[in-house]
C-alpha cells in the first residue's frame, strides 16, 4: 500500500476550514462511534466499567476517545460520552441495559415541571474530557464535542424505552401540543447549555443529532423539529466553532437542514451525495456518507468505495468524509483503517 500524501494543513486545521468551506488539501476524515466496541482497547475497558461510569469518568472517556486515534489518525476526535447525560441533572433516571432506558417519562405538565435542575453538573465530566482532549492533541486533530436535538431528546424524555416509531412522542403532538412546545423550549435550553459548555471546554467543532427528525413529514418537521433546531443554533455565541448537523433517514429534509444555520449537513447513506452536493451548492458543507456495513468489505473494495465518495462530494462546498451511521461492533478493525487510509492518500 501506498503511504498517506503529504499534509498540507494539519488535522485540525483540515477538519475546520472544511466546515466553513474554505479549500483544503484533501478532505478530512472521522467516524461516528468510532471509539466503542469494534475495537478490543474498548473493550477491555468496558470490562472494568459500566458505559455510564466510563462516560462520567473525565480520564477514562478521553482515554476512550483517543483509542481510534492512536490506530488510524483519524483528522477529528470525538469526545466519549452520551446524547442524554446531560438529562442527569434534570431529574430523570437514566439507565443503559444496553439501550437507554428513562426512569418517570414525561407525559404531563406536571412532569415536565421536574425538568428544572441544571445540566452543568451532569456535563461536567465531559468538559473535563474535551480540555484534557484538546491539550493531548495540539494541532494533530480537531476536537468535537456534541448534543441531542431538542426533538431527539423530548423523544426520549417521553418514554421509558424509546419506541420504533415514537409512538407516545408523535401522539403527543397531536393530543397536546402545548406541552410538546413547552418540552420541546426545555430541551432547547440543554441543548445551548451542552454546547456553549463544550465550546468553552475547547471543542472545534459541535454536532447536533437530531437522530429522530426523519419520522417527521417536512410539514411536520418544520413545526416541531426544525423550529427547535434554528433556536439552538441562534442561540450560540456568534464567534462559534463549526456546527455539524445529522438527522437518519431524512433525505426529504435536506433543504431545510441546510437553512437550519448549520456549518455542515451530515447526510444517512440513503441520500445520494453527489444530487445533495449538487442541490445544495456553496450554502453548507457536506459530511458522509458510506454505509457503516462498507466497512465489511475487503480493503480494496473500501477503498473504491471511498474514491467514489469523494468524487461524488467534490461539488460540495466543503466535504467531511465519514460514515453515514455509526461504526457497527460487528466491523473489523481493518475495515476502519482501509476507509481511513483510503481518505489520507486521496490528496496525493
Amino acid at each position: 500500500m501506498s503511504p498517506p500524501a503529504p499534509a498540507t494543513f494539519s488535522a485540525r486545521e483540515r477538519f475546520v476550514r472544511a466546515a466553513r468551506g474554505v479549500p483544503v488539501d484533501r478532505p478530512p476524515v472521522w467516524l461516528m462511534r468510532q471509539a466503542g466496541r469494534y475495537l478490543p482497547e474498548y473493550r477491555e475497558l468496558k470490562s472494568r466499567s459500566s458505559f455510564l461510569e466510563m462516560c462520567r469518568a473525565p480520564d477514562v472517556a478521553a482515554e476512550v476517545s483517543l483509542q481510534p486515534w492512536r490506530r488510524f489518525g483519524m483528522d477529528g476526535v470525538v469526545v466519549f460520552s452520551d446524547i442524554l447525560l446531560p438529562l442527569g441533572g434534570l431529574d430523570v433516571k437514566l439507565d443503559f441495559d444496553p439501550g437507554p432506558r428513562v426512569g418517570r417519562p414525561v407525559a404531563s405538565t406536571a412532569d415536565l415541571r421536574r425538568l428544572d435542575g441544571d445540566v452543568q453538573g451532569a456535563i461536567a465530566p465531559t468538559c473535563e474530557a474535551i480540555a484534557a482532549l484538546r491539550r493531548e492533541l495540539g494541532d494533530g486533530a480537531a476536537v468535537i464535542g456534541f448534543a441531542g436535538a431538542p426533538w431527539t431528546l423530548a423523544a426520549y424524555v417521553s418514554e421509558t424505552r424509546l419506541s420504533r416509531d415514537l409512538e407516545v412522542l408523535s401522539a403527543l403532538t397531536y393530543r397536546d401540543p402545548g406541552l410538546i412546545d413547552a418540552l420541546l423550549e426545555r430541551m432547547v435550553e440543554v441543548c445551548v447549555s451542552t454546547l456553549r459548555a463544550q465550546m468553552e471546554a475547547g471543542a472545534d467543532a459541535l454536532q447536533i443529532f437530531d437522530t429522530w427528525a426523519g419520522m417527521l413529514s417536512a410539514e411536520r418537521h418544520e413545526r416541531l423539529a426544525g423550529a427547535a433546531l434554528r433556536r439552538v443554533i441562534a442561540a450560540l455565541p456568534e464567534e462559534r466553532p463549526p456546527v455539524i448537523v445529522y438527522a437518519r433517514g431524512a433525505a426529504h429534509l435536506a433543504d431545510a437542514l441546510a437553512s437550519s444555520g448549520a456549518d455542515v449537513v451530515s447526510l444517512d447513506w440513503r441520500t445520494d451525495l453527489g444530487e445533495a452536493a449538487r442541490r445544495l451548492g456553496s450554502r453548507v458543507s457536506l459530511q458522509g456518507n458510506l454505509e457503516p456495513t462498507a466497512l465489511a468489505a475487503p480493503p480494496e473494495q473500501i477503498e473504491r468505495e471511498v474514491a467514489r465518495l469523494i468524487e461524488q462530494g467534490r461539488p460540495a462546498r466543503g466535504h467531511i468524509v465519514n460514515l453515514g451511521h455509526g461504526v457497527l461492533p460487528s466491523i473489523p478493525v481493518e475495515g476502519v483503517g482501509a476507509f481511513v487510509r483510503a481518505v489520507q492518500r486521496s490528496g496525493a
